[in-house]
């Protein structure tokens, strides 16, 4: 049985496309379209803004303030009008170019277009009629490229509560799987050496705030380690031993939203004058109030400059300070640009080299319009073609090639996309593939020989799967897809030294981290392209049909596989690599 990845659902199903293609749309938007996004020193920043709808505009304002200075106006110039037949109107576009600032410099700035014959003006991008109430938008202006370690990172996400107990520590047995297992800090340390054996160089944390639940992204506190987890002590620890292997550390950073039971919560719930009301925002106080997604017991964070976010940025400059290498962020989606700005200059002024990527699950416009407030976002985009190709067998491979072509053409090669197979908020790859392991294997090494960083969810290598689907009558139960990790006599042991081969290749053979990507073969089943430069090459090549084939590659050298010892052999000017069913090959040139 094939179950579909309600994960993409709304990015995917026509209905909700059409929807968010016109909600995009309609009124008012900026949407961060700001032309560079990432803003190095001295450069002019054009900004853009469309308009349409039933109502009439006749002037759009920027007004914008660099740090420090008097806020200035610059009214936009009107750009062409084009026809959207989706939307079923016209958009006309607005432009203005804000001047240029010196190094460290942060720029508020907001949008608003002027209704004709009226003293209203609308801002983009929520159409609210007030400015206090306006979207805000920012950019901070820096020689900041995304750390260089990043291109080499292979990291290990690792959820806390289900890794590994410790050593003569046994598995917890919850009623249900909303339950804690029982994994702890000091588990992970005593797991580190299998960690740099596999040959990851980083590990991502689930969150390890204090929380209530076995997920963790419910903080009640941004300034201290889960006790079931273990102490402030034990996360030093883990620091200074995986620092020593060249193990980084990232953690899991929720800024959207915290537990209900955070001090500052209960505080401003209970008490109408108490100092933390405004670090959430409030419809009718105390009980109807803006929370994730609907959960009473994740209240939103009220993010605009003030009390909360000085917290959270607070937070952030206190765990780097301490020697963490980076943030995953959860829900980016949901904070401002203009907080996201504000809290990389507070990442990159803690620590030059620390490494943020956001989770976005949304189109390649709004994952791109976060370049500059953060190094990157997670690669949502390529997960899906994966799994539809290799799991799902929906794509042919012809159309996953044709993905990766325009994949890799519209993201500039400085945006971070981190890319994976699974994770915990999806249905595991093995579970989605039946259980054959050959196409996790052909899907790794897929993902294993592109460009960008790579993410293995822990059990991945492993074996680990699940019983049944994460949504069971419109109901997600993520909670199916958190299965403790296998240990000992329990794992795969094909699979995981699988894997352990192909990272290993990945890190010997550096033109897998920027070389171009060539097609040199394909079919609906077979597949081969090169990364390669002027003096040497590797050659990819999959079969995914159930029967053996032969697929012939215009090569120079003779060249082995090193990873199936798949047979390749000389054909006039080319070769002939024969792939057994279900098998995929790595070739290097024979030396």
């Amino acid at each position: 049985m094939s179950y579909r990845d309600n994960i993409f659902g709304q990015l995917f199903d026509p209905e909700t496309r059409l929807a968010m293609h016109q909600a995009g749309l309609t009124g008012v938007r900026h949407l961060n379209q700001r032309f560079p996004l990432d803003v190095e020193p001295h450069q002019p920043v054009e900004v853009l803004v469309t308009t349409s709808g039933p109502r009439p505009f006749d002037q759009v304002t920027c007004w914008f303030q660099p740090e420090g200075e008097t806020e200035l106006a610059l009214e936009l110039s009107q750009g062409k009008v084009t026809w959207d037949n989706a939307l079923g109107d016209y958009l006309r576009t607005w432009q203005g170019n804000l001047p240029p600032q010196p190094s460290g410099t942060m720029v508020q700035y907001r949008l608003a277009a002027h209704v004709t014959g009226s003293n209203e003006w609308i801002y983009a991008d929520n159409q609210s009629a007030s400015a206090d109430e306006c979207t805000r938008f920012a950019y901070w202006v820096a020689d900041d490229l995304v750390p260089a370690w990043t291109r080499e990172a292979v990291v290990y996400h690792v959820f806390v509560d289900r890794f590994y107990p410790g050593e003569g520590v046994s598995w917890k047995n919850p009623e249900t799987l909303a339950g804690f297992y029982g994994g702890t800090l000091r588990g992970i340390i005593q797991k580190l050496d299998y960690i740099q054996q596999m040959g990851f160089t980083a590990v991502w944390l689930s969150p390890i705030f204090p929380n209530l639940t076995h997920h963790g992204y419910d903080a009640t506190d941004y300034f201290g380690i889960e006790p079931r987890f273990g102490t402030m002590e034990d996360f030093r620890e883990l620091l200074t031993d995986a620092h020593a292997r060249g193990i980084r550390v990232i953690l899991d950073f929720v800024a959207n939203h915290c537990s209900d039971q955070h001090p500052a919560f209960q505080s401003a719930k209970t008490d109408p004058n108490s100092p933390t009301r405004d670090w959430f925002t409030w419809q009718h106080w105390p009980e109807d109030y803006a929370c994730y997604f609907g959960v009473r017991e994740l209240p939103e964070l009220n993010l605009k400059p003030g009390p909360a976010r000085n917290y959270l940025l607070k937070s952030a400059q206190f765990w780097l300070e301490m020697g963490v290498d980076g943030f995953r962020l959860d829900y980016a989606y949901g904070p401002s640009h203009d907080f996201w700005a504000d809290f990389r200059r507070t990442c990159r002024q803690a620590k030059p080299d620390c490494w943020t990527f956001g989770e976005i699950i949304h189109t390649p416009e709004v994952q791109l319009s976060y370049a500059g407030t953060m190094d990157g976002t997670l690669d949502f985009l390529l997960c899906r073609a994966v799994r539809e190709t290799f799991a799902h067998g929906n794509w042919p491979l012809s159309r996953f090639e044709s993905f990766l072509n325009e994949h890799d053409a519209f993201f500039p090669a400085g945006f971070s996309r981190p890319a994976f197979l699974d994770n915990h908020d999806m249905n595991r790859f093995l579970f989605i593939s039946n259980g054959d392991t050959a196409k996790v294997k052909l899907a790794a090494l897929a993902l294993f020989t592109l460009s960008g960083p790579q993410i293995v969810y822990n059990g991945t290598e492993t074996g680990v799967s699940q019983e049944r689907p994460i949504h069971q009558n419109d109901f997600g139960i993520f909670e199916e897809a958190r299965l403790p990790m296998k240990w000992g006599d329990d794992q795969d042991t094909d699979l995981r030294e699988y894997f352990r081969r192909i990272i290993q290749l990945r890190h010997e053979n550096h033109l897998l981290l920027d070389s171009p990507r060539r097609l040199l073969h394909i079919g609906d089943q077979v597949l081969a392209y090169s990364r390669e430069s002027r003096s040497t090459r590797i050659v990819v090549a999959f079969n995914l049909s159930d029967q053996p084939q032969t697929i012939s590659v215009p090569l120079t050298k003779h060249m082995v596989d090193v990873l199936n010892n798949c047979k390749v052999s000389a054909d006039g000017n080319n070769f002939l690599i024969n792939l057994p069913p279900q098998t995929g090959a790595f070739l290097t040139d024979l030396s």
